[in-house]
C-alpha cells in the first residue's frame, strides 16, 4: 500500500516520504510561480488547473495561495478565494458551486495524533522513523461563504447556503442554511429572509 493509499483509508502516514514530497512540491512549485505573476497576467489563473484535482471553468484565487498537495481538492463552479488562502489537503477536499472564501481562510485535512510516541516516533516498515499524520475529509456544500480569518479542520461538513462567520474555528459540521461563527464555530440560528439587503441597493 502506497503512503497517498493510507491518507484515503483512514491510516497513519509518513508525510516525510519521497512519494508524499513528490506530489506536493509539485504543487509547492506551482503555487510559487502563480504567487509570483501580477493579478492582471493572463498566464496566472491557469496555473490552477495544473495540480489541482478539479475545479470548474469560472474561478479566481486573489492570491497569495499555498496549497499542499492540490490534488487532493475539488472544487466546482464560480469559486472565488480572497488574500492568503491556505489549504492542507492531505485528506480529500471537496468545495462546491458558488462558493466564496474571505482573506487567510485556512483548511486543515490533516492533523498528527496526540501521543507524543505516535506522533513523533512511529517506525515504519522499511526501518525509518518519522513523524506521523492521519486526515479526515473536508466537505463544503454549494453557495457557502466563509469569512476572513476562519480556519476549518478535518471531519467537517458545512451544508449548502452557509454562513462562517470571521475569526472561527470549525471543528464540527454547521447544517444547510446556518450562520455559524465563534471559537469553537456553532451553528448560531438558521438564515431568513429577514436578513436580506436588497434595501441597500
Amino acid at each position: 500500500m502506497t503512503e497517498e493509499e493510507k491518507i484515503f483509508q483512514g491510516k497513519l502516514f509518513d508525510a516525510r516520504s519521497q512519494e508524499l514530497r513528490d506530489i506536493k512540491h509539485k504543487a509547492h512549485i506551482l503555487c510559487q510561480k502563480f504567487n509570483a505573476l501580477d493579478e492582471y497576467d493572463e498566464n496566472r489563473l491557469p496555473i490552477i488547473k495544473e495540480f489541482i484535482g478539479k475545479i470548474g471553468e469560472k474561478y479566481y484565487f486573489q492570491g497569495p495561495i499555498q496549497i499542499n498537495y492540490g490534488c487532493h481538492t475539488y472544487i466546482g463552479e464560480n469559486f472565488f478565494a480572497n488574500f492568503n488562502t491556505t489549504i492542507l489537503d492531505d485528506g480529500r477536499i471537496y468545495i462546491g458551486d458558488n462558493v466564496m472564501f474571505g482573506p487567510n481562510v485556512s483548511l486543515m485535512a490533516s492533523s498528527h495524533p496526540l501521543i507524543p510516541e505516535e506522533r513523533l516516533a512511529m517506525k515504519y516498515q522499511d526501518g525509518h522513523v518519522s513523524t506521523s499524520e492521519y486526515a479526515d475529509e473536508i466537505h463544503i456544500g454549494n453557495n457557502v461563504w466563509i469569512a476572513c480569518n476562519v480556519v476549518i479542520c478535518g471531519g467537517v461538513n458545512i451544508g449548502n447556503n452557509a454562513v462562517i462567520g470571521a475569526g472561527s474555528v470549525v471543528t464540527k459540521d454547521i447544517p444547510d442554511n446556518y450562520i455559524g461563527y465563534g471559537n469553537p464555530c456553532k451553528p448560531i440560528r438558521l438564515i431568513t429572509e429577514k436578513d436580506s439587503k436588497l434595501d441597500l441597493l
